[in-house]
């Protein structure tokens, strides 16, 4: 039988052309052998990492369809004539060997971007992988019974080809096996597939250089230095949604504690201190920070469920941006300079937070956030206790234009200090100040302008009308406007300046006096409910990205009449954070 196949089958000549063009053939045709391990193919470009949700849901959905990988290792459509091939010109010196096997035999192949890389060195593995798959061309010639194609040299030359390279393609079948056999092993025993872990560490050098606190003393100068560690794992379950999970530690603790000691001024907070009323303080215990599931409902909504710490960035646009940098890991350094102080009415806590977007220039977001929620006892739990609710209008009539109407209603139970600013003079924090409950209407108006690719303005001002039940009403104020001049030295660097008012008592009913709290509110700040006159809040700073993953971020927050009493004197505090990535 084998002698009369090389007698009656003839074919043109195509062994020079196969040992010289093979290469992507054996890619096209033997792509996923070679992708197990037989030798790594090249990758044009690598997804980016990023701790923003959108970023990671988007690389989450792609763990199981890798449109990159399968676009190296799926199999490239057979091309019918040379001139496909992108890369291949008349005046290559193989020209006529690639034409004849491509449109006389149909036995190559290019990759799927329709390029040849035909100066591409080669492997016996996939040199026999590729002599392979033309024999396979050649035997479905024969069965069509084209014997006009063939010739009895070539097919001994083929012949000779695949005994010589028999030994490789037995090793690659064993390989393949062994590779199928390692791969449903993993499936079956790996972690998740739709888990990525990523984090992020802050070092923070920081202490007041000069000022004196609401009681007229020095504050004293301590240099500090602190850290926050965090690590997210963020899990997809249908490449759409994102369930968090993030543990923390940090020994980056308030400056002013609930009772008013250390500076004695709630102006100036650090973004990414530990909250107002952590005591005991924080001494790095690792702790459940962050645990909410975030999934579409409808093609235009997102809704988001918090199982506790939830904050309002997580669902509302905050319309400052580049400033409001993921609680302070990047961005303004002060909790004031970061975002429009009525957020701040709005709890970290249990709850749940909708987005919705009526179209590219309109946009809704509703939440509602208890701290109390996990509480079983008296006036507490998530509709008793202390909570926020806030909702937000947001516009972009253009690209470069945003602006934000922002409406909170806060009830903070019994001074408890859980619903309140935390920016601002002590008696703009009257749940601190008054050990009473308090109830909150918040207002705010963002405004966010690009003027180029390297400046952007934005400003805000917020009113509050406060109630200290059954005792009487505040009127709260606060604004600012800050400035973000991106890629400013470097790319990826970032300069701010933001000068504004934080929250200030303007008016209030006389009663509040006589409710402050003596071991919160000085005797000398006793006398009228209000303000005595105005602070300004000045804040520089500027944060080079030492890499993609580094930046090292100086800076300093002049604080003029702290605690709006112009008998203190200006307070200076200096930051050097420096923020790493994972």
């Amino acid at each position: 039988m084998s002698r009369m196949f090389w007698k009656w089958l003839p074919i043109s000549p195509l062994a020079l052309g196969l040992f010289l063009v093979i290469t992507p053939t054996t890619q096209a045709i033997g792509a996923p052998i070679l992708a197990g391990g037989v030798e790594e193919q090249e990758t044009e470009h690598q997804p980016s990492e990023s701790t923003r949700e959108q970023t990671i849901i988007d690389q989450l959905s792609q763990e199981n369809t890798d449109p990159s990988t399968q676009a190296e290792v799926s199999p490239a459509e057979q091309v019918t004539s040379v001139s496909q091939l992108s890369d291949v010109n008349p005046t290559e010196w193989a020209f006529q060997a690639l034409q004849s096997l491509v449109e006389r035999y149909g036995c190559t192949a290019g990759y799927p971007n329709k390029t040849y890389r035909g100066n591409r060195a080669l492997t016996r593995y996939e040199f026999a992988a590729g002599i392979n798959a033309c024999l396979g061309r050649i035997n479905e010639l024969i069965s069509t019974a084209t014997t006009d194609l063939v010739k009895k040299e070539d097919l001994v030359t083929l012949q000779k080809l695949q005994e010589q390279f028999a030994p490789e393609l037995a090793s690659l079948r064993g390989r393949v096996d062994a590779l199928e056999t390692q791969t449903a092993i993993l499936e079956q025993q790996r972690f998740s597939t739709t888990t990525k872990l990523n984090g992020e560490a802050i070092f923070a050098l920081s202490g007041f250089v000069t000022g004196q606190d609401s009681t007229g003393r020095n504050i004293p100068r301590v240099t500090t230095l602190g850290d926050r560690i965090r690590l997210n794992f963020d899990s997809s379950f249908s490449g759409k949604d994102l369930m968090r999970v993030r543990l923390q530690a940090l020994n980056l603790n308030y400056f002013s504690s609930r009772a008013g000691t250390v500076s004695r001024l709630p102006e100036g907070t650090l973004a990414f201190n530990a909250e107002i009323g952590d005591d005991p303080p924080e001494n790095n215990g690792v702790t459940v920070d962050t645990l909410y599931y975030k999934f579409p409902f409808g093609k235009k909504t997102t809704v988001t469920v918090f199982a506790n710490e939830g904050e309002v960035d997580d669902f509302v646009n905050t319309v400052n941006p580049l400033l409001d940098g993921d609680d302070g890991a990047s961005g303004a350094l002060s909790r004031f300079g970061s975002r429009n102080s009525v957020y701040y009415f709005v709890p970290a806590g249990t709850g749940v937070g909708v987005r919705h977007q009526f179209s590219d220039q309109v946009e809704l977001s509703f939440g509602y956030l208890s701290n109390t929620a996990s509480t079983p006892s008296q006036r507490n739990g998530i509709f008793s206790g202390s909570y926020g609710a806030i909702a937000q209008l947001t516009l972009q009539p253009t690209e470069r234009i945003s602006v934000g109407l922002t409406y909170v209603n806060a009830y903070d139970n019994l001074g408890d200090d859980l619903a309140v600013p935390g920016t601002g003079s002590k008696k703009a924090n009257l749940g601190l100040a008054t050990n009473k409950s308090v109830s909150t209407n918040a207002y705010g108006l963002e405004a966010s302008f690009q003027v180029n690719s390297h400046l952007f303005v934005n400003a805000w001002a917020g009113y509050a009308a406060s109630r200290v039940v059954k005792v009487g009403d505040a009127s709260i104020w606060n604004y600012a406007i800050g400035l973000a001049l991106p890629d400013l030295g470097k790319r990826g660097s970032l300069a701010g300046i933001i000068v504004g008012m934080e929250p200030k008592v303007t008016g209030a009913d006389r009663a509040i006096a006589s409710a402050f709290s003596t071991s919160r509110i000085e005797p000398q700040n006793r006398n009228s409910p209000k303000d005595r006159d105005t602070s300004v809040h000045v804040e520089a700073f500027y944060s080079y990205a030492v890499s993609d993953n580094i930046s090292i971020t100086p800076g300093l927050i002049w604080i003029t009449a702290p605690n709006h009493d112009a008998r203190n004197s200006d307070a200076v505090l200096g930051v050097i954070r420096s923020t790493f990535t994972f």
